[in-house]
């Protein structure tokens, strides 16, 4: 990547700590490293997690209800890990919106979950971060949040919504959807299986709702120099990411490799700059003008 007279800036729009490193990790890492502006959006503090330090289970929702300024802690120590200097809450400091939890459960109907805000009020609180920041670049879930969680979901109707309210002002001119292509996850399957292991218990990419067709892939960002950020600030995340975990396993039969490369699916803007032999464009930032 080379300079130029404008600063480049990256935004990503995630629903809950931990998301932003799982998807994102090696990308945002590599920016930074090349010295572009980036920004990450956490919609809400993930107070509905799954606990798995065993010390921290009183912190649960239905008990303590304690674990938001946990995750915030880890966020923080993962973004560091990072290297990313500018992470918000979207809604901080007065409006913070809550964890809905999984989809058809009674944290689904509190008033102030996420997956209960008004899209456009949120939008609005995005945009003003989107005229700050002036990205050029957008990142999100696509219409399903990936795989369907009310707050992936929600997290992409308003950061689509805010981009679409902040034209006139800044118009960003690329937006990107995280993808992981079928194949891809097929493949990390098959090298498990042949280890003697297993990745979240499935024999095929086409039983996990993220696995994506690899022609939805437009774009393909190899941040393998980066992995170790990625999988320091994973280890970032004690409370949702298990050392001994899927992810963790997954590097530790097949590579850390397979976490250092990220997968996107272009939706607004056109692919550009130079082409893999799949088509897959290889920088965010190609063809971005200003």
């Amino acid at each position: 990547m080379t300079s130029t007279q404008f600063r480049k800036s990256l935004l990503l729009v995630h629903a809950h700590p931990d998301d932003e490193t799982i998807n994102n990790g090696a990308t945002m890492a590599m920016y930074v490293a090349a010295g572009y502006n980036v920004t990450l959006v956490t919609c809400t503090r993930g107070e509905e997690g799954e606990i798995l330090v065993p010390e921290l289970a009183h912190l649960a929702a239905d008990k303590e209800d304690g674990l938001a300024p946990i995750r915030e802690g880890e966020l923080a120590n993962a973004m560091a890990a990072l290297g990313v200097t500018d992470h918000r809450f979207l809604g901080a400091p007065a409006n913070r919106y809550r964890d809905s939890g999984m989809m058809d459960t009674p944290p689904n109907n509190r008033p102030d979950v996420f997956w209960q805000a008004d899209v456009d009020a949120a939008a609005c609180e995005l945009v003003e971060i989107i005229k700050e920041v002036k990205p050029q670049v957008l990142v999100t879930y696509d219409e399903i949040g990936g795989y369907g969680h009310p707050d992936h979901i929600q997290a992409h109707r308003v950061a689509m919504r805010a981009a679409e309210l902040a034209v006139p002002d800044w118009n960003i001119q690329k937006i990107y959807w995280n993808t992981m292509p079928r194949s891809v996850i097929q493949k990390s399957i098959d090298a498990m299986k042949a280890q003697g292991s297993d990745f979240m218990g499935v024999d095929s990419a086409d039983e996990l709702p993220f696995a994506k067709p690899d022609d939805v892939v437009t774009t393909h960002i190899d941040g393998t120099s980066f992995v170790d950020h990625k999988m320091k600030a994973m280890a970032s995340h004690p409370t949702q990411i298990a050392l001994d975990g899927p992810f963790f396993a997954l590097s530790n039969n097949i590579g850390l490799n397979v976490w250092g490369n990220e997968y996107y699916t272009l939706v607004k803007g056109e692919k550009a700059g130079s082409l893999t032999s799949e088509g897959w464009e290889t920088d965010l930032f190609a063809g971005v003008t200003e």
